[in-house]
């Protein structure tokens, strides 16, 4: 079972509400989810609607749906009607950057998905601007500029954590950044680490060695300080060949598990002993490795999608790391997975939408489902209402009937 508390982080989402990256407890868990009696060959598309480029996630709060996107040279946050996908408001500011050679084929789009909290939105675009938006109206609240330092693919993709009345965001750039708490009201500095430049995955809250804290992958290492101040607790050294720490840490226990691009799957046992900290690897699988994929853990097993062998599936066991199964080598490029009960899902870079049951034996795979004509860098928003599908412009609900 997993010990560990993924603590509230004061949003305001019910069952089935997707309000910021990963869903209401970052962990990419669909509460209530109930699957239809028999998965249909086909999924029924109900509406689609061209919202921009990007690759934020959509948001869900009650019949609201909300894209983070760039439209022509604005990056713009709307709000949707869930049942008909009709715009409701669009709000918008200019921005304007030119994107690394490496990375134009993913377009200018924002890649961090907002947050939802308190009735208010919260984003940070690809220069680094953070912006706090009334939910009911668009209305702009305040707004944070673009810190002049960009990071090295010329983006910010981490995505923003509201917490006890904060909202914390990794502003600048390469070997200039501070993980900073925000008032969500005022948009005030209640806090700031400005240790390391930010890295590209998203950071979670957890209760390690009895403190609670924010746990984040920064440019060079992986980190924990605590929730209320900032102050750090622990550290340890990451670094990748791309200089890219893209994952989202995932806590089981009081194992915190991590990967990176061309890396071994690590577990950190992280303690406490008075005022010190360690982080050590208490178990390494260089069999599998995380790039830009996160992984999902059902009870006692982890589920993942390695960028080893042209991009595989696979399955661990969190205690001690061993390989379970690996799924057929060549298979994408990147998979988005979420998971509902016993189900899981993977939407691969392709436009295919894989529903998965879980199997600590085998890569069981109940449907696939062809979602997009075009590269799906977003996760899959699954509730009882359908399947939300953002692709390269376009949102889309795929429903099972």
């Amino acid at each position: 079972m997993i010990g560990a508390v993924l603590l509230d982080m004061t949003v305001a989402a019910s069952a089935q509400e997707w309000p910021q990256w990963r869903g209401p407890n970052r962990d990419a868990t669909v509460v209530g989810f109930t699957p239809p009696a028999a998965w249909p060959e086909k999924l029924t598309s109900k509406w689609s609607v061209d919202v921009g480029l990007g690759y934020a996630t959509p948001l869900v709060v009650g019949n609201r749906i909300f894209v983070f996107s760039r439209q022509a040279e604005n990056e713009v946050m709307s709000a949707l009607e869930a049942d008909s996908g009709k715009v409701v408001w669009r709000t918008a500011y200019p921005v304007s950057f030119e994107m690394a050679k490496a990375a134009a084929p993913h377009g200018k789009g924002p890649k961090s998905t907002p947050a939802f909290a308190g009735g208010k939105l919260y984003s940070i675009g690809m220069t680094g601007i953070v912006t706090a938006f009334d939910a009911a109206s668009g209305k702009q609240l305040w707004q944070k500029p673009a810190p002049g330092v960009m990071t090295t693919w010329t983006s910010h993709s981490f995505s923003p954590l509201v917490d006890r009345g904060n909202v914390i965001f990794h502003v600048g750039g390469n070997d200039k950044g501070a993980l900073t708490a925000f008032d969500a009201t005022s948009g005030e500095v209640k806090w700031s680490w400005a240790g390391d430049g930010p890295g590209y995955g998203s950071p979670i809250i957890a209760e390690l060695g009895g403190v609670r804290q924010i746990v984040t992958m920064t440019q060079k290492r992986v980190i924990g300080v605590d929730a209320a101040t900032g102050a750090l607790l622990w550290e340890r050294p990451y670094t990748t060949g791309y200089d890219q720490n893209a994952v989202t840490p995932i806590v089981y226990g009081q194992l915190l598990i991590i990967s990176g691009y061309q890396n071994p799957v690590v577990a950190l046992s992280i303690k406490r002993a008075g005022e010190a900290w360690t982080a050590e690897p208490a178990w390494e699988n260089a069999g599998v490795s995380l790039y830009m994929s996160d992984a999902v853990v059902i009870g006692d097993t982890l589920f993942g999608f390695s960028q080893r062998n042209s991009g595989q599936f696979f399955a661990l066991d969190p205690r001690s790391g061993k390989t379970l199964w690996t799924g057929e080598p060549r298979q994408a490029t990147n998979a988005a997975i979420v998971k509902a009960g016993d189900l899981w899902f993977a939407l691969k870079d392709d436009g295919e939408l894989i529903v998965a049951k879980r199997n600590p034996s085998a890569f069981e795979v109940l449907r696939r489902y062809a979602v997009a004509t075009s590269a799906t860098w977003a996760q899959p928003v699954v509730s009882d209402r359908g399947i939300l599908i953002k692709d390269t412009s376009t949102l889309a609900l795929w429903t099972f009937k």
